[in-house]
């Protein structure tokens, strides 16, 4: 049987977090379930969250088993021979209403000796921040194990970490290794390698209702950590219409693409192709059918879909593997 080749959209699977609120229904028209709802996963296969095609011919089935079934099709051709059946990336909106811990992430080599899974490279895309909102990302200055565990029992990390103001646009590239932390009032878009190792450093003393404070990974993330200064901040170019390279690396490629009116899209086949659409209203054309979407909709196109237009007004994060 052949694949119907068609956009596949996903029920969010929304995370509850002791820093999450209510913007991914306010901003994003998420359907969240408490007032503290901290993430909406678009597009995962990570184990007990796999995605679950939203609507259409392969409405209701887990993005597992299409992978199963169609993975040339789906991945491309080459991702496929990458990656097998494995879903390489995860897709989330994040809402920070109270910062998130400082955190680290181990790269593939240490991922896979310590828990058998991808690290965990990722990139931030700021789709609203309140004023006076910072990201922390890195270290001021080069540091040490050493510094960075006195200054930690003494309460005084955030004195060594590099801190700056976000804006709406703003792109972070965080290579495994890159300690930091999304600050509060802070929406984003993430683009990740399917991974959920996330070493937590330092929770600012949080705890919860019972009194308890959550899990801290202080001594695996010693050498998980890059103790050189980092250059995160990712400018990129606004043309209009047209693919802006934002982030190129070897897990995924990621281009800013400002939607004002029509543009056609060829691809190769070689990769899925991810659509976030941060902004505005949009309607994509395939094979005489036309399928409208929104802000906070996430669509995975799969690779077999070679040739599509886009029409619109919307501002789209387009994410591939290259």
């Amino acid at each position: 049987m052949s694949i119907k080749l068609y956009p596949l959209v996903f029920e969010p699977i929304l995370q509850d977090r002791i820093w999450g609120g209510t913007k991914l229904k306010t901003d994003l028209g998420k359907n969240i379930p408490t007032q503290t709802t901290g993430e909406s996963w678009e597009l995962s296969t990570v184990n007990n969250n796999v995605s679950v095609v939203k609507a259409g011919e392969y409405q209701g089935k887990p993005l597992t088993d299409l992978l199963e079934q169609y993975p040339a099709e789906i991945l491309g051709d080459k991702v496929h021979a990458q990656f097998g059946t494995q879903f390489p990336l995860l897709f989330k909106f994040l809402d920070a209403r109270e910062d998130l811990s400082i955190q680290v992430h181990p790269n593939d080599e240490l991922a896979k000796q310590r828990h058998n899974s991808f690290g965990k490279t990722e990139m931030w895309y700021v789709m609203q921040a309140d004023k006076g909102s910072r990201i922390i990302v890195g270290f001021k200055e080069k540091s040490s194990p050493q510094e960075y565990l006195d200054k930690l029992e003494s309460k005084n990390l955030i004195d060594i970490l590099n801190q700056e103001e976000a804006k709406k646009g703003d792109v972070y590239f965080l290579e495994t290794g890159t300690i930091h932390a999304i600050g509060a009032g802070i929406v984003i878009a993430e683009i990740q390698q399917t991974s959920d190792i996330t070493y937590r450093i330092y929770d600012w003393d949080r705890v919860d209702a019972n009194g308890k404070g959550r899990e801290l990974h202080v001594e695996q993330a010693l050498d998980a950590m890059n103790y050189n200064t980092t250059d995160t901040k990712k400018e990129y170019t606004k043309d209009e219409n047209k693919s802006n390279t934002v982030v190129d690396c070897p897990y995924f490629t990621t281009n800013f693409l400002p939607l004002n009116g029509y543009t056609d899209i060829s691809k190769s086949g070689d990769s899925f192709t991810v659509y976030i659409c941060t902004e505005g209203e949009y309607t994509l054309e395939a094979n005489n059918e036309t399928y409208a979407f929104k802000k906070g909709d996430t669509v995975l196109v799969p690779a077999d879909l070679t040739a599509y237009s886009l029409t619109g007004t919307a501002t789209l994060l387009e994410i591939y593997i290259s």
